[in-house]
């Protein structure tokens, strides 16, 4: 299968060094029930606190030295603390603001121990099956005796101590509640009712010195999230963080190690070009370049990814003259590049039962002489290919002035059916975040004016244009490391134009990371927001139908032998094109 038609010629898709491997991720976010402290203590009856060797006659002298320990440790680390600016160690949120818990609420409701400033609450201790085991620390200690004479004396030792206990050095007004730790509360629970025998070591002077002497110390984090900890650093304006950051990461990063290794290596010289610490500063300069649009165009070439949506926007422009019954197609480019996506037009207008010619019109936007004589190769290259295969041809190039955009300018026939074709183009525009002009908006006015049968639009699918610094990076982060991971499975790594190919995304990676303003020209935007831009021009989508989502599918079967890891999916207004379930480009129609 060449294309989806029938007939064919040369494949399009078998061009260009071999292709096995895709990658996408969708991120689940996963739910943490929220569970109360006091879970799980006394699940065992035999532990409860009525236990059969506390139910004797024993003295207030007994008593008092075996809960001597627990109860210091409780008035040590029960303290009043005033409107809940604490937060508890073991939650990711900081700061909060718990509501006042009424009394006549169990004190575990929220899964927090609560203790009212004026009056002493007794702990309520739930077994699994909600069951009351206990009346309280305080009650179980009153019941321990069977006499009056030491119920009275207890009564008394327990007021001081609740006296104690409640009588905060800092007066405050109003209820308040101390939140204790898991760890802190169980330790003392278990202590206070004779479970767990062990010694408890000197009390910390704060919660989180409790929890890191209980807990093991946490996993150093990944290598994306200490690039995007750098990139808030220098947002935050906390260059000497920032720097301590990627001093670590530049010793993890290899240009020659694995993709990841590599990723690290683009993103430490985006992140030291953005601080003004390196001697290669990014500018728009770059990807301006001769030698970066060639080696772009070998990603385009090698990459399924970026081959497949080319040819996803050719099935849709052939269909679209197929409904409207054009034999002749006209397409307008904004971006045209080195022509590979014509040649595989040529061919599928081969394979065609109706469209029998195809003419081109180019733009040359760098209104340079070496521009020009670029494009009119290209054209000829084209010409060649199609007087090959006996298919009509006609080849353009014409000064992008978009006050003179006009079918008339375009000089379109009637019997033409009008395309126009925006591949990896509208990225590179500046938009209204950029300049007053919006030139991105305004281009898809001016196209719509054109009334055209189809307009068909290849996007890479990323938020890079308006989001801060930290997404941009975490964008980069997972699109660019899904383009470099697939590169393994399509290009040899001692193939001498991998390298280039690398260098390229290289400098996408720094011109959207390092650079802002005017500077910053990859701007890249994700379906969604696509899909605003062409309704408020006018647009509407076209669904691709399901015969060009299978015959793509086959076509990347056959040219990544299977490769399980590149995927293409249907979304809402387009096709999708990825790696290991990350979307890397997306094709789409409008009308």
């Amino acid at each position: 299968m060449s294309s989806g038609f029938p007939g064919g010629g040369r494949d399009f898709f078998a061009g260009g060094g071999g292709m096995n491997g895709s990658y996408t991720t969708n991120q689940q976010q996963q739910q943490f029930p929220f569970r109360s402290p006091l879970s799980g203590i006394l699940s065992d009856p035999a532990s409860q606190i009525r236990r059969p060797d506390l139910i004797r006659k024993r003295s207030l002298a007994e008593f008092q030295q075996q809960n001597q320990q627990g109860l210091e440790f409780y008035l040590r680390n029960v303290k009043l603390r005033p409107n809940f600016q604490h937060a508890n160690p073991l939650s990711p949120i900081s700061a909060v603001d718990f509501p006042t818990v009424p009394s006549s609420l169990p004190d575990s409701r929220y899964g927090l121990p609560v203790l009212h400033r004026h009056r002493l609450q007794p702990l309520s201790i739930l077994n699994r099956n909600g069951g009351n085991v206990g009346s309280g620390i305080f009650s179980a200690a009153a019941e321990v005796s069977g006499q009056d004479s030491e119920k009275k004396m207890m009564n008394h030792r327990l007021q001081e101590l609740e006296k104690e206990l409640l009588g905060d050095e800092d007066d405050g007004d109003g209820d308040e509640v101390s939140v204790v730790t898991h760890s802190e509360w169980s330790d003392t629970i278990q202590n206070l009712i004779g479970v767990n025998k062990a010694p408890i070591s000197p009390s910390p002077t704060s919660s989180s010195s409790s929890c890191s002497s209980t807990s093991a110390s946490p996993p150093n984090p990944s290598t994306k999230q200490s690039l995007i900890d750098a990139a808030a650093a220098i947002s935050e304006g906390n260059p000497a963080a920032a720097t301590e950051i990627i001093t670590r990461l530049q010793q993890l990063s290899s240009p020659r190690g694995s993709s990841e290794q590599r990723l690290t290596a683009f993103m430490v010289s985006a992140l030291k070009s953005r601080l003004g610490t390196t001697d290669h500063p990014y500018s728009a300069s770059e990807v301006h370049g001769k030698e970066h649009k060639l080696s772009t165009q070998m990603l385009y070439e090698v990459s399924p990814c970026f081959k497949l949506s080319f040819m996803a926007a050719n099935l849709a422009i052939l269909d679209a003259a197929s409904e409207q019954g054009f034999d002749k197609i006209h397409v307008v480019d904004f971006e045209i590049g080195e022509g590979g996506q014509y040649m595989h037009f040529l061919h599928a207008l081969a394979g065609s039962k109706r469209a029998a010619s195809l003419k081109l019109t180019a733009f040359d936007d760098d209104n340079t002489t070496a521009g020009d004589e670029k494009l009119k190769i290209v054209g000829e290259r084209l010409s060649t290919l199609a007087e090959k295969i006996g298919v009509e041809f006609g080849f353009s190039v014409k000064k992008l002035i978009l006050a003179e955009l006009s079918r008339d300018d375009l000089e379109v026939k009637p019997d033409e059916a009008l395309a126009v074709n925006f591949a990896f183009k509208l990225h590179n525009l500046p938009d209204e975040s950029v300049t007053t002009e919006n030139l991105r908006d305004e281009l898809l006015r001016l196209v719509k004016g054109l009334s055209p049968a189809v307009t068909t639009v290849v996007e890479q699918e990323m938020n890079a244009n308006t989001a801060p610094l930290a997404v941009r990076v975490r964008e980069s982060c997972e699109h660019y490391g899904a383009v470099l991971d697939s590169l393994d499975a399509t290009v040899a790594r001692g193939n001498p134009d991998r390298a280039r190919i690398e260098e390229a995304v290289g400098r996408k990676i720094g011109n959207a990371v390092a650079c802002e303003g005017r500077e910053r020209v990859e701007r890249c935007e994700v379906l969604g927001k696509w899909r605003a831009r062409m309704g408020m021009a006018g647009f509407e989508a076209v669904a691709m139908s399901r015969p060009v989502a299978d015959s793509l599918r086959g076509k990347l079967n056959s040219g990544t032998r299977g490769n399980p890891g590149f995927t293409v999916t249907e979304q809402a207004g387009g096709i999708g094109f990825g790696w290991m379930g990350r979307t890397i480009t997306v094709a789409s129609a409008w009308r």
